[in-house]
């Protein structure tokens, strides 16, 4: 799958911040006893020639010490030869630091995460805490806050704080003091990774052009149905995300779903009370009574839509852009004709989800004797020559540039050389290191047919606006999250009886409009709309 990464959710902020006061006692020792160095002394001879030729450092001046110091990082990651690696090597040589790397498996990282905290012992850089949970700890003086050190975080103070585009972060992840104890991450998502995926190789058959409009779905669909008459064309085994995923070509989508922001009126309004989304639910119920989408939609296995997908059972769904050679590897030998294609998005605003330029894992670094250095550390990773090292490797050594593009010696005999491969042999694209990932890396390199998803969109500009990031505060917090659940859940009940149930019309959405209503539809918008007013009116 694809490197799609998601904020790990641990404590309750009241827990967790509890727990550290609890058990934090104010010491500045690390586990392994690493001892602390001071960062404006004189770097040594030695230490300065393994500095060199790094490439851009973004102004930051390396070594970062002048004597061995150790810190602590805990993250995720399966690799049990980490301090061995190429990186973790790498890194000690060009900043004078070595890393002692506490690795857990994604699925016991949470857990080890809560224990750590608790305990107050905490690692000297690491992540996985909610942006509330962070910025509580942080006011209690746990984590050292990134916005006081500007002026030695020249690659940080320049992508984030001098940027204009950018600069949105130091308001929307700081707590109510405007400290900013989150180091995001930049540039990590690709453009395009999910959307109308169509068979081609059927399409063309059938002299089916792909269509360009939401009427020319439906109109290709129809044919695909009568040239298969036992198909149902439209396949989906997303279950009730398909409502999500397709509202954001009715104009309606956003990342804080079902919540989204409407740039023409300036505020935030519920996906579900709009006209648009009874108009994109008319449009499924157009389908589904037709014979045009899998009466399994919203049940269907993973299993059985690949079943369908790649025989003649149907020929069109919404998916990632990975199944494009994945399906068509699958059944090469059986049907080496098999085409699957990133078809243009439905809809009537013909547009697809925006995926953020920054990301917030909630990278933090304790408030201990070696901030400083961990800080440096961090603004290290985000420079060219630092963000270069961790998703790329070393030129010369690990990889040789063809084409623009990292070609590995090492790994010639290797048929897919992906991010878990160098994951595994050089310690590269650890969770996460990447704070911002060289364009060149192999995980943005794409096959023929992904190409041409991304330049069929990112050409096109078919992209729905980003909705501004806030900062909620404790009380919005707690509404959002105990309103969300019980619309959401009644949201997906209606809409499947809507697109399934004949009978289900014009006055079953006004019943639905008042149910909605009842469960407090106004006060959960009320704190997206309180939440970007202090937004706006953010200095």
């Amino acid at each position: 799958m694809s490197k799609k990464k998601k904020h790990l959710a641990v404590l309750s902020a009241i827990t967790l911040v509890a727990s550290f006061v609890a058990g934090c006692g104010g010491g500045t020792k690390t586990e392994n006893g690493g001892t602390s160095s001071s960062p404006s002394a004189s770097p040594s001879a030695s230490a300065n020639a393994n500095a060199k030729n790094v490439g851009d450092t973004g102004g930051l001046k390396l070594p970062i010490v002048d004597k061995p110091t150790t810190l602590t990082w805990m993250l995720v990651s399966d690799n049990t030869n980490l301090p061995n690696s190429m990186v973790v090597k790498e890194i000690e040589k060009r900043t004078g630091i070595k890393l002692d790397i506490q690795a857990y498996s994604s699925q016991t990282y949470k857990d080890k995460l809560k224990i750590v905290v608790a305990s107050g012992k905490l690692p000297d850089i690491f992540h996985g805490l909610t942006l509330n949970e962070a910025n509580k700890m942080g006011l209690q003086g746990a984590l050292e806050p990134i916005n006081k050190h500007l002026n030695d975080l020249p690659n940080f103070k320049k992508l984030y704080a001098d940027n204009p585009e950018n600069s949105w972060v130091m308001k929307s992840y700081s707590d109510d003091k405007n400290n900013l104890y989150t180091w995001p991450v930049y540039g990590l998502q690709r453009d395009v990774n999910h959307g109308f995926l169509y068979r081609k190789d059927i399409f063309d058959k059938l002299g089916i052009k792909e269509w360009t409009n939401t009427d020319e779905f439906y109109q290709a669909l129809k044919k695909l149905k009568e040239a298969y008459p036992q198909s149902y064309p439209l396949a989906s085994k997303t279950k009730e995300i398909i409502f999500s995923d397709w509202a954001y070509g009715w104009g309606i989508g956003g990342g804080n779903f079902p919540a989204y922001y409407d740039e023409k009126s300036k505020t935030w309004k519920l996906q579900y009370l709009q006209p648009e989304y009874k108009a994109m639910l008319d449009y499924m119920k157009k389908l589904y009574n037709e014979g045009l989408m899998d009466p399994e939609f919203i049940t269907d296995t993973d299993a059985s839509w690949t079943a369908k997908m790649t025989t003649d059972k149907s020929f069109v769904t919404f998916d990632w852009i990975g199944r494009l050679e994945q399906f068509a590897t699958q059944v090469k030998a059986q049907n080496p004709a098999y085409n699957l294609r990133y078809g243009n998005p439905v809809g009537p605003t013909g547009n697809i989800r925006t995926l953020p330029k920054i990301d917030n894992f909630s990278i933090v670094v304790s408030n201990n004797e070696k901030k400083d250095i961990a800080l440096k550390l961090l603004d290290y990773l985000t420079s060219p020559s630092g963000s270069s090292l961790v998703t790329m490797g070393v030129e010369g050594e690990t990889y040789n540039l063809v084409d623009g593009k990292p070609v590995y010696p090492e790994l010639k005999d290797v048929a897919n050389v992906d991010i878990k491969t160098l994951d595994a042999k050089y310690g590269m694209w650890l969770e996460v290191m990447y704070l911002r990932p060289d364009k060149r890396s192999v995980y943005y390199k794409f096959t023929e047919k992904e190409q041409e998803a991304q330049d069929k969109i990112v050409k096109a500009k078919k992209f729905e606006a980003a909705d501004p990031v806030l900062k909620f505060s404790d009380e919005e917090t707690k509404t959002i999250a105990e309103l969300r659940a019980s619309i959401l859940k009644a949201a997906n009940e209606f809409s499947t009886k809507y697109v399934m149930k004949k009978e289900f019309g014009d006055a079953q959405w006004e019943e639905w409009k008042q149910t909605v209503e009842k469960l407090g539809a106004a006060k959960f918008i009320e704190s997206f709309n309180s939440a970007q007013k202090r937004y706006d009116e953010a200095k």
